[in-house]
Parts: structure tokens; sequence; C-alpha cells
């Protein structure tokens, strides 16, 4: 696939993900509900937030795949993000060229095309779909770290451990939370041993415009320090017209800290109306 295609592709994969929280179920529907009892629940979520990481930093190499209707694109690339303050992904096209990067930070999203040289960038309270939602810097943090998240909350402490509701299955346990006069719905597939994420579900119900829904689910853990980290992502983004794969493949996987936080866009770039790029991809 010409380079072109591949900035195209990955442009449109971006603004479909930071829109996605919208879908007809949550992950889980199947599961026999079985509610513990408040203590129960509560020793539980001790145990999930237990997992998260330590770390401030984690970097790696990536393999990243998209599957969007018949096209499919192979790149490979690096992974890197400081905890509470940036993640970025840098893709590069055949094996060398960094082809695009994206670096999401507390205040706003960047996509840069490096081949076209071109970029956007905007606060998340540009784009209704996210402000309306309560996806911020630290959801997406959330997904990519896999841990807990509380929609507009920076973190998830103990003391809010009660707004949420666990259904025991056979061997997982399905941790909901669902907003009170709220189209969204959220869900999480844990182990039920170590507390340990397995799938992340965010869905909205539309019943004019139809649902949609983002699945990111984690593969493939292995120590990161004293923790365990999933190596493989595949996330899944259906709407009523499109449907989107993405799979990431990490190796190399540290806590390497020794990289500028921040990108700075060269003169030579010329910037991108977001509105305008919006319109013109989700029309494609």
């Amino acid at each position: 696939m010409k380079i072109a295609n591949i900035i195209k592709v990955m442009a449109l994969a971006v603004p479909m993900l930071l829109a996605s929280c919208h879908s007809s179920k949550p992950v889980v529907t199947e599961t026999k509900p079985t509610p513990p009892n408040a203590v129960e629940q509560a020793e539980f979520m001790q145990r999930v937030s237990a997992n998260t990481l330590d770390a401030q930093f984690i970097s790696s190499k990536m393999k990243f795949n998209v599957e969007y209707g018949s096209q499919q694109i192979t790149l490979t690339g690096n992974l890197k993000m400081k905890r509470n303050d940036v993640i970025r992904l840098q893709l590069m096209a055949l094996g060398f060229v960094e082809a695009a990067r994206l670096e999401f930070t507390k205040d706003d999203v960047l996509i840069m095309d490096r081949i076209n040289k071109q970029y956007l960038k905007a606060p998340y309270n540009r784009v209704e779909f996210l402000r309306n939602s309560g996806i911020n810097f630290h959801t997406l943090q959330a997904l990519f770290w896999n841990e807990l998240f509380m929609p507009g909350q920076e973190e998830v402490n103990s003391t809010m451990f009660s707004k949420y509701n666990t259904v025991l299955g056979q061997e997982d346990v399905v941790i909901n939370y669902e907003p009170e006069s709220s189209k969204m719905a959220y869900s999480w597939l844990a182990d039920s041993g170590t507390g340990r994420i397995k799938t992340t579900n965010i869905a909205y119900r539309d019943r004019q415009k139809g649902n949609t829904q983002l699945n990111w689910e984690y593969q493939a853990f292995d120590k990161l320090g004293k923790k365990m980290f999933p190596n493989n992502m595949n996330i899944t983004l259906t709407t009523p017209e499109k449907a989107m794969k993405l799979g990431i493949k990490l190796t190399n996987v540290g806590n390497d800290g020794d990289w500028e936080t921040r990108t700075k866009v060269s003169d030579k770039y010329r910037e991108v109306d977001i509105d305008e790029l919006l319109k013109r991809l989700m029309a494609l």
C-alpha cells in the first residue's frame, strides 16, 4: 500500500477510536448474575487496583495492524508513555520512515502526517463526542495501561469502588459502571483470582443513530517490574456504518524515560483544521 494511503487510514483510525463512546451490549451480558456482598466487592476491587503498575514510564517497540473494510495495514513503530503526562505512538512505513506520530497529553491531541508535513492539534473539549462522554487523557491512559477508570476523573481510588457493580462468573468477574441519565455503559472483564483486567468495553446506545462499541482486549501478560503488563492489545470499534480492528503487539517492553515528552512541530508543517478533517474522514 502506498504511504499516502497508510496516512489516510491511520488518520481515520484515530478520530474513530476517540469517538468510540457508543453499543447495544457491554461485553459480558451472557454471565449469570451472582452479585457479591459489599465486603466481597470491596475486596475484589482492591485486588484489581493492586495490579496498577508502579512505573512512571513505559516504552516498547510495536507492531501495529489495522483492518478497515478491505484494507489491511501492518506497520512497525514505538510506543512511549509517561504516567499522567503523555502517550505517544510513532508509526513507521517501510521499516525505517516515520510516517505518522500520534501524541496524547492532558490538554490536547496531536496527529502528525510526517510524509505530507501536515498536522492537527486540538484540545479534547473541541471534539463534541469527547466532551459529552467524559473521555479524556486519563481514560485513554487507563486503556493503554490496562487499568480501571472513572469517566471524567483523573484516577480511581478506594472511595469510588462502591460506584461500580460486580457480577461473579465462573472464572471471571464483570465490573460495570453505568452513569445515571446517560446512554453510556462501561464494562470490564477481570480474572477472579488475580483481578487482572482482560477486556474493557465502552458502549453507547442511540435509538436514532444506532449503537457503537469499543472493545479493548488484553493478552500475553508478562512481567514489567513487579507487576504484569499485556504485550498484546486487540481493539475493535463497531459503529452502525463502519467496523475497524487494530492490533498492537509490543516487544522489548521497558521503563526507558530518556526521551523528550513533547513533540515540537516544525514551521514546515501545515496545520489542518480538526473539524474539517473529521467531517471529511467520516464521509469516506
